[in-house]
């Protein structure tokens, strides 16, 4: 959901020019590494500041298809992309009945699966921990599970995502960590404290926890920033590249894309990036060819979280 009403007038108005006039910087698919899915945005639970305001009621994005994942699957192939890793995010890409299927289709193939989960109550369905013990099985540490672990305090996670969830998640957890299936983390950084503090406080509880993280490594521990469109930041000028002393290549948009289905509509669509699930400005089309287009950096994310913030979904 597109929300700029907060930033300075005219800016992320024009897709090419920003507010002073200056060239809009944009990002070219350099080296497509990861291609997610959103399996849907209907959630277990609804948290505080959940930037696809994910639900238990929210199904604009509706349950993706294991029959439609495979078709961008082939297309990965006859595209000749080299992608290594195939995302699954939501929305709990666990309460997707077709979930175990699509990740063991990825698997199957030769990718690498990464799983955004809060691992309660939809991933510990007996089902589900079947299959994914199953997959474990056959494909091991191809498989990682990302927990949404917001704080390492049960208090200021669960100021978030509700009273009772850290020990709901860490449960889960726990079986993950019993069943050999590889996990990483990704929490916040809302609560002002220091990064060495956050990693500090993480890394006690992986311990206490016996959980083969280590919290000093950002690929296993991703810290995200604070996504709020409101808040007034700089547009990103093809000079920022030089002045930042930053690459558009390390932009999450040169090496990804998600796919998404609406709803209403008949078929899916693939988006420029995962935090821009909303906004039409950023759908590229219906293929992964036409989704080879360059990306105008048009949105106060792309300055705040990327290109400022150096974050990304991947790992």
């Amino acid at each position: 959901m597109k929300d700029v009403a907060a930033q300075a007038p005219g800016k992320f108005s024009d897709p090419f020019v920003t507010a002073k006039g200056e060239t809009r910087a944009s990002v070219a698919l350099r080296d497509p590494q990861t291609l997610w899915f959103n399996t849907g945005t209907l959630c277990n639970i609804e948290c505080v500041n959940c930037y696809i305001d994910s639900s238990p009621t929210n199904d604009q994005l509706v349950y993706l298809t294991a029959e439609e994942v495979a078709d961008y699957l082939d297309q990965i192939a006859a595209r000749g992309w080299p992608v290594r890793e195939i995302g699954f995010t939501g929305g709990e890409p666990f309460m997707n009945p077709q979930m175990i299927a699509m990740a063991e289709d990825a698997l199957a193939r030769g990718f690498a699966v990464l799983i955004l989960t809060n691992a309660m109550r939809p991933m510990m369905r007996p089902a589900v921990q079947a299959g994914l013990s199953r997959l474990q099985e056959a494909y091991g540490d191809r498989l990682t599970l990302r927990i949404s672990l917001d704080h390492w305090s049960p208090e200021r996670h669960d100021e978030e995502r509700g009273a009772g969830s850290f020990d709901k998640t860490l449960e889960g957890m726990i079986w993950l960590r019993d069943q050999g299936i590889a996990m990483d983390v990704a929490g916040r950084t809302l609560w002002g404290e220091a990064e060495s503090e956050a990693r500090d406080g993480f890394a006690r509880l992986f311990t206490a926890h016996g959980f083969d993280i280590d919290a000093a490594d950002p690929g296993r521990l991703i810290l995200f920033p604070e996504m709020d469109a409101s808040v007034d930041v700089p547009e990103i000028t093809t000079d920022c590249w030089d002045i930042l002393g930053k690459s558009p290549d390390d932009v999450m948009c040169a090496s990804s894309r998600m796919v998404v289905r609406r709803k209403g509509s008949d078929h899916a669509t693939v988006l420029a990036c995962t935090l821009l699930a909303y906004d039409p400005e950023f759908e590229l089309g219906r293929t992964l060819e036409e989704a080879e287009r360059p990306v105008q950096l048009n949105h106060p994310h792309c300055a705040k979280f990327c290109v400022l913030g150096g974050a990304s979904c991947s790992a």
